[in-house]
């Protein structure tokens, strides 16, 4: 929900402090989000928003500076005039390539190439079909998204990709270009502005792989590309006619082509083609192209002659004392003094054929300082968010960028668990545990008995034997065996710290080691300190009240729960809770998400339930029979409860009968955590567990293997936002898994 209200501004083309806002917040989600959540949540709704960007004839209509509107083989060969649609997903594409940058080129190639052949495939049915509005943009958005990406991809990541932009790409997008069944809904514009589009995309393909890797990759292609001029020159010299005649109800007519094959024809769309594949646009692809490919071109494009000869009529109609496509320099505007208006993007006084961004002197290949064009190319600077930052400004008409290289990029295990979870359908509400380790975090002398994540889920909280409580980032680095250093140590503790957590109304942190100690999570800086009222009763269970509430809740040895608020001095509550009877030390607390009730588990199995606002106990009953070694309280008046006599059970607050019991084989369930209606299981055998609250009940146990967790397990907390793991030990290391 934050990142659909996040983004919302962004594709209704707002005042630019809105959007250079709008873009900021998403940059800082992404980051702060990690390399999972932001693929899933965040960029899955960018790649969506993009599409949104072209929906429309308004967003399909060429940009105009001037009254007059310029050729469309006007600037460079790869860069075309732009319409609408590419200022407003202008910012789409700055926080998506952003995105990358953080992350890596796996995000490029894992995610967005697989989102662009989904936008691009063609339609279940198998018969002639017309686009809808959405579909139509969608390709728009494809080739857009994927000239980007191509600027940004590594020479061996290119090469290796190749054939899956082929045949995922380019090929779906021709077959719907040049289709003579398939109409746009915004008819003859649209299909211009996806074929000026696709010129450019394939033009810097070529550009970036040189001349014989495109007879060896792109032949194809571009040989379609080219084949659609023969068949409209063919219908036309047929004169095909609408007379329906000598076909069935429903059924186009079938003509057949010279080169043999036999394709159905819609006699309706006859107007829409002509209107888009007309002598300028044999000019706009004819002449870039046998620039690019030269005497390449006569072998993987069997109509050429017929292509150059109508570039030729075009010429000639433009400036009729000159005929030759290939002597058109001075008819065409330039967009700078070093650039060959309709050549390769290459300056015209030098010979040099460009392959990876590198030029070819002689024998010689040399390597440019910067491969960046000096002048921006008509397709200009797209709106986007201010200067800097990917994709802004004149990177816009590079070949080739490389990809600033982030400390958070994914490698290894990283990489591995990124790959799996975007593509878990988000719908999904299980929890997975595949055992990946992903960080690990030493610096502990002692055994570790708590972990807390923060409600940010950036960084966590631990507290040791070695009575000190460390603050730890949680952002992804390396390749899952790096080593975290915290971010701050708190030791301003006596004793062994045994519980910690937060405050989220205030952000600060609570921590006990018998003693309660509330402090400043940022400065270190100790807020107050609230000692046993005796020393003979010292405190030995803890819990924080829930936001809007600034309390923390405390049971002693002598079965009295008290309330503190950090605000104020002194008691706020004390209550006791035996009742008369001798149930034994408070082992654990509990609070209700809304606060209202607060749940104490006793040495001897008992439990006992109270109103916070009005101190009466609701109920006490004899849970286990043994030590509670942790509770939980979740939404909907339910109880989860663990003991030792190796049980987990699920409550209802005022039902007699648990909702589900689990017992553990061997060992007792000494810390677990829940996710959804989940809860994820911990053993001192170091076996992890999932266990459903649901009907019917199912329970699915992993062995950590040593290679990812050495030592006995302490303690457990989970991340549910970014479903991880974060795992205690006896030797004072804490490791993430997923």
């Amino acid at each position: 929900t934050l990142v659909r209200v996040v983004l919302s501004p962004i594709s209704s083309f707002p005042e630019p402090s809105a959007l250079y806002t709008a873009c900021k917040m998403v940059r800082w989600l992404s980051a702060k989000l990690g390399p999972t959540v932001a693929s899933r949540h965040v960029a899955r709704n960018l790649l969506r928003l993009l599409t949104s960007c072209y929906v429309g004839p308004t967003r399909q209509q060429f940009t105009v500076s001037s009254g007059e509107s310029p050729p469309l083989s006007a600037g460079n060969i790869y860069q075309k005039r732009p319409v609408l649609g590419d200022i407003v997903s202008g910012p789409v594409l700055s926080c998506l390539l952003h995105i990358a940058h953080l992350y890596g080129e796996p995000v490029l190639t894992y995610q967005y190439l697989p989102y662009i052949s989904y936008l691009v495939a063609p339609g279940s049915a198998s018969g002639p079909s017309r686009l809808n509005s959405r579909k139509e943009a969608g390709l728009l958005a494809a080739v857009t998204l994927t000239q980007k990406i191509i600027v940004y991809l590594s020479d061996t990541t290119l090469m290796d990709i190749l054939p899956r932009i082929s045949h995922e790409v380019l090929l779906p997008v021709l077959s719907f270009l040049t289709s003579l069944v398939t109409g746009f809904p915004s008819g003859a514009q649209a299909r211009t502005i996806l074929c000026v589009k696709t010129i450019s995309l394939i033009a810097l393909i070529c550009l970036r792989i040189g001349q014989e890797m495109v007879q060896q990759h792109l032949s194809e292609p571009v040989a379609t590309f080219f084949q659609v001029f023969s068949q409209l020159h063919e219908l036309r010299q047929q004169d095909l006619k609408l007379d329906p005649a000598g076909r069935g109800e429903g059924q186009l007519p079938q003509v057949v082509f010279s080169d043999g094959q036999q394709r159905p024809v819609d006699p309706a769309l006859l107007d829409e083609l002509q209107k888009v594949f007309t002598l300028e646009m044999a000019y706009t692809i004819y002449v870039p192209f046998s620039c690019l490919l030269g005497d390449i071109i006569r072998k993987i494009v069997p109509n050429h002659k017929l292509v150059g000869e109508l570039a030729g009529l075009y010429l000639e109609s433009v400036s009729p004392s000159s005929r030759n496509p290939a002597s058109m320099e001075p008819t065409v505007p330039s967009t700078g003094p070093e650039w060959d208006p309709q050549g390769g993007g290459c300056p015209q006084d030098d010979g040099h054929s460009g392959t990876f961004g590198s030029v070819l002197v002689g024998n010689r290949i040399q390597i440019p300082n910067d491969s960046r064009p000096e002048n921006p190319g008509p397709l200009g600077p797209i709106s986007g968010v201010g200067g800097g930052g990917l994709g802004s400004g004149s990177e816009d008409n590079a070949l080739k960028q490389e990809l600033p290289r982030s400390a958070h990029g994914l490698s290894g295990n990283w990489l591995a668990y990124w790959q799996y979870e975007i593509g878990v359908s988000q719908q999904d509400a299980h929890f997975h545990f595949h055992q990946i380790r992903l960080q690990s975090f030493p610096g502990h002398s002692g055994a570790v008995k708590c972990v807390a994540p923060l409600s940010s889920e950036d960084f966590f909280l631990s507290g040791s034997k070695d009575r000190t409580v460390r603050l730890w980032p949680l952002y992804n680095y390396g390749d899952g065996t790096s080593e975290m250093a915290p971010r701050l140590v708190y030791t301003q503790h006596r004793k062994s710290v045994f519980f910690v957590g937060q405050l989220e109304a205030p952000q600060h942190v609570v921590s006990c080691d018998g003693a309660v100690h509330v402090w400043d999570p940022f400065t270190g800086k100790t807020l107050r300190t609230v000692e046993p009222l005796d020393s003979r009763v010292p405190l030995t269970a803890v819990a924080v009240m829930p936001a809007p509430h600034t309390s923390i809740t405390m049971a002693s040895s002598d079965s009295t729960l008290r309330f503190v608020d950090c605000r104020k001095p002194g008691l706020q509550h004390e209550f006791r809770l035996g009742g008369g009877l001798n149930p034994g030390l408070v082992r654990a607390l509990a609070v209700s998400p809304s606060g209202r009730s607060v749940v104490a588990g006793f040495s001897s199995g008992f439990m006992v339930l109270l109103d916070t606002r009005t101190g009466l106990v609701l109920r006490g009953w004899p849970a286990h029979e043994g030590d509670i070694l942790q509770i939980k309280a979740v939404e909907g008046s339910v109880l989860v409860s663990s003991s030792s006599d190796h049980s987990l059970t699920v409550w209802k607050e005022l039902e007699q009968k648990p909702t589900h019991h689990y017992k553990s084989a061997s060992d007792p369930i000494h810390t677990f955590d829940l996710y959804g209606s989940e809860a994820v299981t911990g053993t001192v055998s170091n076996k992890i567990g999932v266990c459903s609250l649901l009907e019917p009940p199912s329970q699915a146990t992993t062995k950590l293997s040593s290679e990812n967790f050495r030592g006995t397990l302490t303690s457990l907390a989970l991340l549910p936002t970014k479903r991880h793991l974060l795992l205690g030990s006896d030797n004072g290391v804490i490791r993430l898994l997923a």
